[in-house]
């Protein structure tokens, strides 16, 4: 009888023991899903916006309405050791001067590099350019035969 109980606690022992040894993973911060990040507009979507939509942002640049940043990281937790960051991502949404998103960019940490995931940028357009600067830029697209008619 007392044979079996040292088993039992042996056991016991061992079980937890092992258990000890198994990865324990942790979540930090939020990064918005692409469902969510697809509803925004760039272009059209405002910051009052983007908030009922995607959410409030881990941390926003140091000028108003400059950026807001969504950070998350993935730690893992093992035993004695110290915690490691297996995964980082960013997503960072960019505001024009009237408040509305002109960049989406998500980016990823690999191998202690940031790598650029993807990227949604505002189209450019000819109104972006102005009067002055497509008159003095087409002087030089002039040719001798195009004046005389």
């Amino acid at each position: 009888m007392a044979a079996i109980r040292n088993l039992l606690i042996l056991a016991f022992v061992a079980i937890v023991g092992l258990s000890a040894c198994a990865p324990v993973y942790r979540n930090h911060g939020f990064v918005p899903p692409d469902e969510d990040l697809a509803q925004v507009v760039v272009g059209q979507t405002g910051m009052a916006e983007l908030q009922g939509l995607v959410g409030r942002p881990s941390a926003q640049g140091l000028l108003t309405g400059s950026g807001w940043y969504y950070v998350g990281s993935r730690w893992r937790h093992y035993g004695p050791r110290r915690p490691e960051e297996i995964s980082r991502e960013v997503v960072a949404v960019s505001f024009g001067p009237e408040g509305t998103v002109t960049n989406i960019e998500r980016f990823g940490l690999e191998r202690g590099r940031v790598v650029v995931l993807s990227r949604r940028v505002t189209e450019g357009s000819i109104t972006e350019i102005s009067f002055i600067r497509q008159l003095l830029g087409s002087l030089g697209n002039f040719q001798a035969g195009d004046l005389i008619d």
